[in-house]
């Protein structure tokens, strides 16, 4: 294991409290969250050597002083976001989500100036978020008025409406920060001659749609000003029921896959950062630690199967999770983190700094699939009273999509979903793929130019499979299909043409000079309602990878490996072939022990990281392979490895580290004073498991071999 300059700002955390060593979990930096004794929080985190950032809401937040007048004489409760039943929607007592006015972002930029006074390095405005089920405020009849040039629709009475509505209410997040990053970035380059960094943490399209949010999403690649992201995915976003094969239930592996797979497209080819999140708990307090756990592995192995990115948020909010207590097991009161828990929690974080590497495999024979998506998905979430699809529209499982991608990655297929918006910004931009799904019956093409770059691909010899029965009410609104002398029903007719076949194609698969094009002609939420559809719709899949020479096999077991460490999955609901065995010998990063396996077995149902022991480097005398703390101070010879370790306090400390030879002794100290170590040594791996009472103040330790 490498040590790491914190400058490097490979692992970070959001907290609202000031520092505490219960929760000191030693990542690179700290965005404080808010503006409260923001001076204070800030110089104690720095001496305690984070590098510091700020977060704060840039659609909700404790923005009372804007909202009654205080900041400049206005009242501002006509900004609040309002339902179609007339209801302002809250995220908390006296915290509405807002409209976000030019207003509105006058007054945030006043106070994230006080944040740049106080010598933040970057700030992160966080979960630009309208919800679809808003629209009928003041201020956004306003906006409509200044944007359309006409008076304002009811966004729930058409389909148009509601569009109309959702590309407003993205319009409006997309300007807010332009002004504010655009603004604040002059700020602190012409007062302190500093370049001041811009974030936006967001949840992932998929989220968005499922929950029915509208939020800038890809139109952010656009500005300049915005320096990267942060994909804010967790057991709370991941763990919302879906449907497959007509079984409604939480799928957090599955829908964590596809979260963060469309994240990284925000990124993919700018140079832009993005930072993955975890939360080894949730916002929901009413579950118990084992099934924080287990969920928790979920989301980070899921992460891991995107190799494009190895920077992560390890925690929101780590005092909840070091500190806060959640129900027993037997229902008998609540207790805090398991200190098993405790200390392997904090191994899998420091795990994650050491993600970076070009040496990234497959071990398992996984196919690739690209599932097309569109910040569209987002603008038509509630279909109007009347249509067939309201009732569906009115839930949160957002069937189109997982009929789409669950079949695929239940039957062992790597989904990769693909930013349709994407292929107008960026040449070669499918480069990468050589089969991709699509469907505009949940979402809409906003351009025609994307159908010129997808002929020449499937031309050039990719593999399009369309899925859509031309059923949606959204086909019928003004756009650009059937304005301006084109006459198509839906976009799809036009994707047809631009192929050279038929507008209304029927099912089945064609060739296209080097590519092809299969059709599948249902809708796809009834795919994930129906096992028989379901059955049918990979059939076809199966088809098109035959057409192209290439051979489907159905088997859901998923290994890759990322330079020393091996990610794994064995999905449920589907073929496992009886789970997937490693050969050799690993550590299980998941244990508390940090036990190592020799042959270990991935069953049903099961996520593990692993450590392989084969990639040790032994040409040296020794090495880290896992601790639970910040390592520093790292000096090795022929005879001795010593280190320092710096980690939460209370906590028991683990590390696992190789030696060439058998260790003699073991000593650690704490500001020189001695405290007690155990060690146990493996002959067979050559490894040593050792413990202690882990400090801030960093625990010394010294193994003579």
């Amino acid at each position: 294991m490498q040590t790491y300059d914190r400058r490097e700002e490979r692992t970070g955390f959001q907290e609202i409290r000031d520092y505490d060593e219960r929760f000191d979990i030693q990542a690179d930096f700290v965005m404080v969250y808010g503006f409260r004794d923001l001076k204070a929080r800030i110089a104690h985190w720095k001496k305690h050597g984070y590098v510091v950032h700020l977060m704060t809401g840039v659609s909700w937040g404790e923005y009372q002083d804007y909202l009654y007048g205080r900041f400049d004489g206005r009242d501002h409760h006509d900004e609040g976001q309002v339902n179609h039943n007339l209801n302002e929607i809250n995220h908390g007592k006296d915290v509405p989500y807002m409209v976000p006015s030019v207003s509105f972002s006058h007054y945030l930029a006043e106070n994230l100036k006080k944040a740049v006074d106080a010598g933040v390095e970057a700030i992160h405005l966080e979960e630009p978020e309208f919800w679809v089920d808003a629209g009928y405020s003041e201020a956004f009849k306003r906006e409509w008025k200044i944007y359309y040039k006409e008076d304002w629709k009811d966004p729930q009475a058409t389909a148009e409406g509601q569009y109309m509505a959702s590309k407003l209410k993205q319009f409006l997040y997309r300007r807010t920060l332009d002004r504010l990053c655009t603004e604040l970035k002059e700020y602190a380059m012409v007062k302190y001659g500093r370049f001041l960094r811009f974030y936006v943490p967001t949840h992932s399209l998929v989220n968005y749609s499922q929950w029915k949010i509208v939020s800038p999403e890809a139109s952010l690649i656009d500005l300049p000003t915005i320096d990267g992201y942060i994909a804010q995915i967790w057991t709370g976003t991941s763990r919302t029921a879906n449907i497959f094969r007509g079984v409604l239930r939480e799928r957090t592996f599955e829908t964590a896959f596809c979260e963060y797979g469309i994240m990284q497209e925000l990124v993919r080819g700018t140079g832009r950062k993005m930072w993955y999140l975890h939360d080894p708990i949730e916002d929901d307090p009413n579950h118990t630690w084992k099934d924080y756990r287990s969920n928790y592995y979920c989301t980070v192995v899921a992460s891991l199967f995107q190799p494009e990115i190895s920077t992560y948020e390890i925690a929101p909010w780590p005092s909840r999770v070091y500190t806060g207590t959640y129900p027993k097991e037997d229902g008998t009161g609540r207790e805090g983190m398991p200190e098993v828990y405790r200390t392997n929690l904090t191994t899998v974080m420091h795990t994650l700094r050491d993600m970076q590497t070009d040496d990234v495999q497959w071990l398992t024979d996984t196919k690739q699939v690209g599932v097309l998506l569109a910040d569209s998905a987002m603008f038509q979430r509630i279909y109007p009273v009347g249509d067939p699809y309201r009732q569906e529209s009115q839930q949160v499982t957002w069937s189109p999509f997982y009929g789409l991608s669950l079949p695929l990655l239940k039957s062992g297929i790597c989904v990769r979903p693909v930013q349709l918006d994407n292929v107008r910004r960026f040449a070669g931009y499918l480069a990468g793929y050589d089969k991709l799904v699509l469907s505009y019956e949940f979402m809409k093409p906003e351009t025609p130019d994307v159908h010129n770059a997808l002929a020449q691909w499937v031309r050039g010899g990719g593999t399009l499979i369309y899925v859509g029965d031309g059923s949606d009410a959204f086909h019928s609104i003004r756009h650009w299909w059937n304005r301006d002398g084109l006459d198509y029903r839906n976009p799809a007719e036009h994707l047809f043409e631009c192929m050279g076949l038929e507008r209304d194609p029927q099912t089945g698969v064609y060739p296209v000079e080097k590519g092809f094009v299969a059709v599948y002609r249902e809708y796809p939420g009834h795919i994930a309602k129906e096992g028989a559809l379901c059955d049918a719709y990979l059939k076809l899949v199966g088809d098109a990878f035959d057409a192209s020479g290439d051979k489907l096999k159905k088997d859901a077991r998923f290994a890759l490996r990322r330079g020393q460490y091996v990610v794994t999955a064995v999905l449920d609901e589907s073929d496992s072939q009886g789970g997937l065995q490693l050969k050799g010998r690993f550590i299980d990063l998941f244990d508390d022990k940090l036990t190592v396996v020799k042959d270990p077995v991935v069953t049903e149902g099961q996520v593990k990281l692993w450590l392989d022991l084969s990639r040790i480097d032994r040409s040296s005398s020794s090495d880290i392979l896992a601790a639970s703390g910040r390592v520093s101070d790292l000096k090795a010879s022929q005879r001795n490895l010593s280190f320092k370790l710096t980690g939460p306090n209370p906590m028991t400390a683990a590390v696992r580290v190789w030696t060439k030879r058998p260790p003699k002794a073991v000593s650690a100290s704490v500001k020189g004073e001695p405290i007690a170590v155990d060690l146990s040594y493996e002959q067979e791996s050559g490894t040593s498991y050792l413990t202690f009472a882990s400090s801030t103040e960093g625990v010394k330790v010294k193994i003579a071999f």
